[in-house]
């Protein structure tokens, strides 16, 4: 279709043709390129066409601009990101050396950002990606939500991958670190899950649970391994397959009273440096044998004042017991209330109970100092806080994934959510966040501050790549390490400074008012 003449004469760049696409809309007259010669044999050389760089539209040239779909964001959520990422180094590396670099970005992608976003859905996992640094630094990351959840399911698959991952982080436990192995309930209402299994307290809520059952290194205040069993399978036989399974040698088991150690007195003896720390009960007959409650003094450098006793038994075992002076005025309150509510006092009950108010025994293998044993156990609530912070802070308290590999997958990635979460929790408690405002606030501090996407990967509070970021948001990340703060100035010197300091060849000036008429030289009359 041959082109008007009022719109071939509009002014446009050099070399270009117009062209009718014969389309109504405001692209209808294309403004080409003249990209090349096309020569013909036995005829003239023939103009090539090459792409579109704009239309004639209202009798005006219009350059053609990239539409907002193909638009790429120019700054992103920073904070957080940059806090998650700040202390995952080695469970890249680790990740790196078991599953290709595809599948460890992808892990890391995910847990980071369930870190962040507590609770959020695959669905929505593509989206919070795109706006924050993580996908900066693990790019090219597909989440979209059939993605995802095939590659959980492909995780749980791999058995050996997790297990040799595990394996590495096991490995750095030394033999002076305690480990805690402990588990938990997780809700999971899949109809097509095998593992999931109804207990007593799941049936009164109708809903069926899984378990993971973690351990938990004390010193390092993170989770070493984690393995999930069906909800009915947690008992000694579990302890002992998930010691076996994750190679577990070096630390000291801190347990349940639900964890008898005869039960796993096969996985101890095939690993000498690992050792067992568990409590028995309060009636046990080797208390009152081993005069246990014959306290031998106080512990020092520990919280409360805390009595101690600590006995070699028969078998080359040892009893450590604590009472705990302000439990025990604690459950004498709480006895006492209730036989006043029910009134059925005695006092030859009350006299056998008041022996063991706030006691708790402890049997092991490894003769320790008291001290070191009590620790032992009074930090295993830091493992408590983990488990609270894995349920609510991160929102993992659903498996919201179908399947058996699924919900393995899934919790592989949770782990090591986990494990950021507790070094997190670490890191802001060093520098002192955690005193003035909660975990949970401080990362919804750290989400509002957003920086440029072309900003140097060194972060300086003044290098002006900052989107209007408050004064006391820098002041977080600079105690977090996040930004280099702004130089002080060098600190001014006392007093007032010479104006003319006095040179050693110079002779130094005489106190007093100068004479006016100088002494006459020996001999002068």
């Amino acid at each position: 279709m041959a082109v008007p003449e009022s719109i071939r004469s509009v002014a446009r760049p050099s070399n270009t043709i117009v062209e009718d696409n014969g389309r109504e809309g405001p692209n209808r007259y294309a403004v080409r390129q003249r990209s090349g010669v096309k020569y013909v044999p036995g005829g003239n050389p023939q103009p090539r066409n090459g792409k579109v760089i704009g239309h004639i539209i209202d009798g005006k040239y219009v350059p053609v601009n990239a539409p907002v779909a193909d638009a790429r964001p120019e700054m992103l959520q920073y904070g957080a990101s940059a806090f998650v990422h700040s202390v995952s180094a080695d469970l890249l590396s680790d990740l790196l050396e078991t599953f290709s670099a595809k599948d460890a970005y992808t892990i890391m992608t995910i847990a980071s950002l369930r870190v962040m976003r507590p609770s959020i859905p695959s669905g929505r996992l593509a989206s919070f990606y795109r706006k924050t640094f993580i996908s900066k630094f693990y790019p090219g990351v597909a989440l979209s939500e059939n993605t995802v959840s095939s590659f959980l399911n492909d995780l749980g698959e791999a058995r050996a991958k997790r297990r040799d991952f595990y394996q590495k982080r096991a490995d750095r436990v030394i033999a002076e670190h305690h480990i805690a192995i402990d588990g938990m309930l997780k809700q999971d209402n899949s109809s097509v899950n095998d593992l999931s299994a109804f207990s007593h307290k799941a049936r009164v809520r109708g809903c069926k649970e899984v378990s993971v059952l973690y351990a938990y290194d004390i010193e390092k205040m993170e989770p070493v391994c984690a393995e999930i069993f069906p909800e009915n399978s947690i008992d000694a036989s579990s302890y002992a397959a998930f010691i076996k399974d994750n190679d577990i040698r070096n630390g000291i088991i801190v347990s349940d009273k639900g964890f008898p150690p005869a039960r796993i007195m096969d996985e101890l003896k095939d690993r000498p440096n690992l050792h067992f720390l568990t409590p028995i009960k309060r009636n046990d007959v080797r208390i009152k044998d081993n005069e246990a409650l014959n306290f031998d003094g106080v512990l020092e450098g520990v919280d409360g004042h805390i009595l101690y006793s600590k006995r070699q038994i028969k078998g080359g075992r040892f009893l450590y017991t604590f009472r705990d002076s302000r439990k025990s005025g604690i459950e004498e309150a709480s006895f006492l209330a209730n036989r006043e509510k029910k009134k059925d006092f005695s006092y030859s009950w009350y006299d056998k109970k008041s022996d063991v108010f706030g006691v708790i025994v402890f049997e092991s293998d490894e003769d320790l100092d008291p001290k070191t044993a009590y620790i032992c156990y009074s930090d295993r609530w830091l493992l408590e806080l983990v488990f609270n912070r894995y349920k609510n802070d991160l929102g993992l308290d659903r498996t919201y994934v179908q399947g058996d590999f699924s919900v393995i997958g899934s919790e592989f990635v949770n782990f090591v959510a986990t494990v950021m979460t507790c070094r997190m929790l670490r890191k802001a408690t060093a520098a002192g966040l955690l005193e003035t405002r909660s975990y949970g606030d401080l990362l919804e501090d750290l989400s509002e501050v957003w920086r440029d996407v072309d900003a140097p990967d060194h972060a300086a509070t003044n290098d002006g790549h900052w989107i209007h970021t408050l004064e006391y948001e820098f002041a977080e990340l600079e105690a977090l390490g996040l930004s280099e703060p702004i130089p002080k100035p060098a600190p001014k010197k006392r007093g007032r400074p010479r104006k003319n300091p006095v040179q050693e060849d110079q002779p130094k000036r005489r106190r007093g008012r100068p004479r006016k008429h100088p002494l006459p030289e020996d001999g002068a009359g």
